[in-house]
């Protein structure tokens, strides 16, 4: 039996610390931002700036939600 072929990125293909990611699922789907920090499971993406507080808004992505972008 074949395996259904899937969209998600394969093992292998995580993003590195710099990196621009796409987030394909989730709240802030559709989103772009740059790669913070990688973790086992997941990256932590800045995906813009809060500038009341003058601060990064940042969150958390599986690595099975994202796709990267050059």
């Amino acid at each position: 039996m074949e395996e259904a072929v899937s969209k998600e990125p394969k093992k292998g293909k995580k993003a590195k610390e710099g990196d621009m990611i796409q987030i394909v699922k989730g709240i802030e789907k559709g989103k772009k931002g740059k790669v913070v920090v990688v973790r086992e499971n997941s990256v932590i993406v800045e995906i813009g700036r809060n500038v009341k507080k003058d601060e990064p808004i940042k969150t958390v992505v599986n690595h099975q939600n994202y796709k990267m972008i050059h």
